[in-house]
């Protein structure tokens, strides 16, 4: 189990730490990897998140 500790240990929920491990395989740094998983808690958080994000990546053309 990634930490569930809090503090300086950090902290990730523990429905999302499958999301934490996946973004840690890929390369992303503990922290970066911990502010990614915890952000999307929620289901119409992560949907919040999908639709900001492909407004983002329309406005650049991509």
């Amino acid at each position: 189990m990634v930490s569930a500790r809090g503090g300086r240990w950090g902290f990730v929920y523990p429905s999302r730490q499958d999301v934490y491990r996946a973004l840690r395989r890929d390369g992303a740094s503990k922290s970066k990897a911990a502010r990614i998983s915890n952000a999307g808690r929620s289901f119409s958080a992560r949907s919040r998140m999908a639709r900001k994000a492909a407004r983002t990546r329309r406005r650049r053309g991509q």
